[in-house]
């Protein structure tokens, strides 16, 4: 069975590059438009691993995380933050909710693909 992926993300583009790149390396891919969506589909469907946008509309990525990661049902879920920020205070923040990956935009398709595959090993 494939690993699947679950992508919150609020821009087309991106989600549609990360679900190609994803995809073509065998992962099962899911993808929300905003946070409320995300936490109502880990808990419908808990995906393998979840790549979350910080800058979400309705909830966004920092309060999704939280949620993710005091839910013990879910709190084991692998993430992987993606940001068009990469300040350090961010980063740290994330760190500390418990996110275990972390990627700046622009990220390499290579790059966020073998960091899935990675976590999803684990």
């Amino acid at each position: 069975m494939p690993t699947r992926v679950l992508i919150a993300e609020d821009e087309p583009n991106i989600v549609e590059s990360l679900s190609f790149v994803l995809e073509r390396e065998g992962f099962a891919v899911r993808a929300v438009l905003d946070g409320e969506a995300a936490l109502r589909e880990l808990r419908a469907e808990a995906p393998d691993l979840l790549i979350l946008d910080l800058m979400l509309p309705k909830m966004n990525g920092f309060e999704v995380l939280k949620a993710l990661k005091s839910d013990p049902v879910l709190a084991s879920i692998p993430v992987i933050v993606l940001t068009a920020k990469g300040q350090a205070q961010d980063r740290r923040m994330i760190e500390e909710i418990g996110a275990e990956g972390f990627m700046t935009k622009p990220f390499s398709n290579r790059e966020i693909a073998e960091r899935v595959r990675q976590l999803a090993a684990r």
